[in-house]
């Protein structure tokens, strides 16, 4: 059975933060939310960063490749972090959360840390599939305090482990599960499950079919409790091949920080929760303005740093993506890839994808193995490029490919020939059936690709 996933995202501010530092990713193959951490530290580029890094290696892959791409590039993320604290000592404390979902057919790869979560509604009952890193979860865990104790906990915000400028090796929780038609999953910042309760959200999940009203809908929840942090959602559904609406965008989503439309203003901009929190900001500012001294010149220059700090943050982002591009380059050259070219199998190194004009492959061989003398398992199999993570690994697919040639017919002379145009004789191996436990399989597992 063949398996597709249908996908929504959405992002808000929120009613009391002045800036959003979420950001989030939705593909076919991908979904990452990562919550940024350090307020003036950059926690919003921090989880730029992280789904920018992520987002690199949104593709279809092979089940095997799955977690050592995610763990590449969550590694790689945390060292561009070090790098920019290095360059600029203003942002250090900088640190994001990051849970990330990437899919082959029917499996699923999850790599998590930090405190935003993964939860799955499968036959009706939805479970969290994430385990906090956090300091009340520690403590609930060491039985000091009930979960009930730590939804309340004045230090229920701590982090005890994330992706930042703190050098030295990240322990990421990872995993490996099957997917089913049927199953429909939710990746949130702690900006909707801090604020929403969890029978609240599985309801809302359980009866809303329409996954952009879903997002929709369980923004507009927090919101309603006042939303006191930035909220992401990304929720997605996995669909039978055969069910699917192929109309149905499956253009990639960006929300949050990493999105063009980063500075949009909050959805609950005329809810009762917005209006409070909107005065209570106002009290605070008007006390904040009489305590201020009246300084002209400081009133005047205030802008002013708003301003460059904004033109800070852009240049780095720019800064940040120009490395992002290169590295990702750099990283794609180290792939391989066979696929069918003009009826040849042939080995291209690189991968198979286009960013504008700028070609990700180049191809390194022609091999003499034609497509139409390979059985109907081996051409179906060509529909889609066969990525592997050396080019030993790709010679071994072709040599997998050529085991799965159609059996050859005798003609009077007593010299076989190839004879694709028609049926082989019943004696003869069927070529649409299994192929020998003998011969080497094509998804046979590949080394984790190192960094």
């Amino acid at each position: 059975m063949s398996i597709s996933m249908r996908y929504a995202a959405l992002s808000d501010v929120g009613l009391v933060r002045k800036n959003n530092q979420d950001g989030g990713y939705a593909s076919p193959n991908l979904l990452v939310v990562a919550d940024g951490m350090g307020g003036a530290a950059a926690g919003d580029v921090a989880s730029s960063v992280a789904v920018s890094r992520l987002a690199l290696v949104d593709d279809a892959h092979s089940a095997d490749d799955l977690l050592p791409l995610l763990n590449v590039a969550v590694n790689s993320a945390h060292e561009d972090m070090i790098e920019l604290v290095h360059e600029n000592p203003k942002m250090e404390g900088m640190g994001t959360t990051c849970i990330a979902l990437m899919r082959s057919n029917n499996k699923l790869a999850m790599v998590h840390i930090g405190d935003s979560r993964a939860y799955l509604l499968r036959d009706g009952v939805m479970n969290q599939m994430t385990h906090d890193h956090t300091l009340v979860q520690y403590l609930v865990d060491q039985g000091e305090i009930t979960p009930e104790e730590a939804e309340h906990h004045p230090r229920r915000n701590v982090i005890m482990r994330a992706l930042g400028d703190t050098p030295g090796e990240i322990k990421v929780d990872e995993s490996v599960r099957e997917a089913r038609p049927g199953d429909r999953w939710l990746l949130c910042s702690d900006g909707l499950f801090g604020v929403v309760s969890h029978e609240t959200i599985e309801h809302s999940m359980k009866n809303i079919p329409n996954l952009d009203q879903l997002a929709e809908h369980l923004v507009d929840l927090a919101l309603a409790a006042g939303a006191p942090d930035n909220v992401t959602v990304i929720v997605a559904d996995m669909i039978d091949d055969a069910e699917a609406d192929p109309s149905l965008s499956t253009q990639p989503m960006v929300v949050g920080s990493a999105a063009k439309d980063w500075p949009r203003p909050t959805r609950g901009g005329d809810s009762a929760a917005a209006k409070a929190a909107l005065l209570t900001r106002a009290t605070c500012n008007e006390v904040a303005t009489e305590k201020k001294d009246k300084d002209t010149s400081d009133e005047y220059l205030a802008p002013k740093k708003h301003h460059l700090r904004r033109i800070f943050i852009l240049f780095t982002l720019l800064v940040l993506l120009v490395m992002a591009g290169v590295g990702g380059y750099k990283w794609s050259q180290t792939r391989y890839y066979v696929t069918e070219e003009r009826g040849v199998v042939v080995i291209y190194q690189g991968i198979p994808q286009n960013i504008g004009p700028l070609t990700l492959s180049h191809r390194v061989k022609t091999t003499d193995l034609k497509l139409e003398d390979l059985n109907s398992v081996a051409q179906n199999r060509l529909e889609r490029p066969i990525t592997r993570a050396t080019r030993a690994q790709a010679e071994e697919v072709v040599e997998a490919l050529r085991a799965q040639k159609r059996p050859t017919t005798p003609v009077p002379n007593g010299i076989p020939q190839a004879n694709p145009g028609s049926p082989a004789p019943s004696t003869q191996a069927n070529p649409g059936s299994p192929v020998p436990s003998t011969q080497p399989s094509l998804n046979a597992p590949s080394p984790a690709v190192s960094g």
